[in-house]
């Protein structure tokens, strides 16, 4: 089997079911993952900022519509000290994720993240959304490193489908991810396995394009919708797939995650929470051992962690941050591998073999002509409050 696997190899692996001749595939994305990136597991600390969302995804229980969930927005004292346990932890990252809450406003998350950079040497991954251009580059000169936004899917009827557009404005997902790279972000993506409608042509060509936008990071979850959505209450939107139909279960996840890794060697993949939430026993331990190499444990204080409900039961929703933090460090050392140090990212990582691989700050720079007032005057942000770094952002 080669890594330079082309459509038709991918897609003959993803309808495999022969237990031997997957092993010999679990095998070879293993030491790819073991070449190219080391053993070594990072850790990103999650913070989930706000559960309040603007758009209307038809599985996600974040979803505007749904009015059974109370709202909130942590205060940026709460979040610094999210990043102050993230550095006592050992992580080298901060993921700060929210809805699409334009209740975040720029000049208060751009503070925010000043103020991350001033205190901890942790790198800022942000994961807002769909946002504006001018709001990506201010975040990005106040120093964020990455950011992620999964495309879900690149057959664009069904992305349509599931995510409705914001009155008029198109979504261009992949516009946004090409745009994130010409700003200096380390980009990530990815897409949810299993979603009603899904062919196994239409995976086969999610793995190319994540071949093509050579993605810094990306994630592979199954699909698992909210139980108040409308795929969640089981409408049927999209017609039959005869035979075609992508399973949501976690042989299919598996396949996706080790045939990415065959694409995209040098990639940092995680093993998802969605992953570790349909199999709490093993999940995270088989991900790892077909390809991933990243976890992202949450950080989010526990009052405000079970209203993050974008699907439900998820994995670790009542463990507290100490306990999360030493069994996953226990789980890593079960399977012969080891915690990663720093921040973790793809760019300029110093070549596999020795320990610590990937451990130093190889965080992406701004690029040489990039000019925030070219980019200011491209863009103009939806209208939202000025706030007062300190307070809580609007409701």
């Amino acid at each position: 089997m080669s890594d330079t696997l082309d459509k038709n190899e991918i897609l003959g692996w993803l309808r495999e079911t022969n237990p031997e001749r997957l092993a010999g595939l679990w095998r070879r994305a293993d030491e790819t993952r073991r070449r190219h990136v080391g053993d070594a597991v990072h850790l990103r600390g999650l913070v989930e900022i706000s559960n309040y969302c603007t758009r209307q995804c038809a599985y996600c229980g974040l979803r505007a519509g749904n009015l059974q969930i109370p709202r909130y927005r942590m205060l940026a004292d709460e979040i610094l000290e999210a990043a102050r346990q993230a550095v006592k932890f050992g992580y080298g990252t901060i993921v700060l994720q929210s809805g699409e809450d334009y209740g975040l406003t720029t000049r208060w998350l751009a503070e925010l993240i000043r103020q991350i950079k001033r205190e901890t040497p942790l790198a800022v991954t942000l994961s807002l959304g769909e946002r504006s251009n001018r709001e990506l580059a201010v975040w990005r000169e106040a120093g964020a490193d990455r950011y992620l936004l999964r495309f879900e899917t690149s057959d664009r009827h069904l992305f349509h489908e599931i995510h409705p557009p914001k009155g008029t404005r198109p979504c261009d997902r992949l516009g946004i991810l090409r745009r994130l790279k010409a700003l200096g972000y380390e980009v990530g993506s990815g897409i949810m396995v299993g979603l009603p409608g899904q062919t196994f042509a239409s995976v086969a060509n999610d793995i190319e394009v994540f071949r093509e936008l050579d993605l810094d990071t990306i994630g592979i979850g199954p699909f698992i919708p909210h139980p108040g959505t409308p795929l969640g209450l089981g409408f049927n939107i999209f017609p039959p797939v005869n035979g075609e139909q992508v399973p949501n279960h976690e042989l299919m996840v598996y396949k996706v995650i080790a045939l990415t890794r065959l694409v995209r060697p040098d990639a940092n993949i995680p093993a998802t929470t969605a992953l570790a939430t349909i199999n709490k026993k093993h999940g995270r331990e088989l991900g790892w051992q077909r390809g991933a190499n990243l976890f992202m444990p949450n950080l989010t204080p526990l009052k405000y962690r079970r209203l993050y409900e974008i699907y439900p039961a998820k994995a670790c929703i009542a463990e507290t941050d100490v306990t999360c933090h030493g069994c996953l460090h226990a789980r890593i050392q079960t399977i012969g591998r080891h915690v990663g140090q720093g921040p973790g990212g793809r760019r300029n990582r110093d070549l596999p073999g020795a320990e610590g691989v990937s451990g130093g700050r190889n965080l992406p720079q701004l690029p040489a002509r990039f000019s925030m007032s070219r980019v200011l005057a491209s863009s103009e942000s939806p209208p939202v409050a000025n706030l007062r770094f300190g307070s809580e952002p609007v409701v």
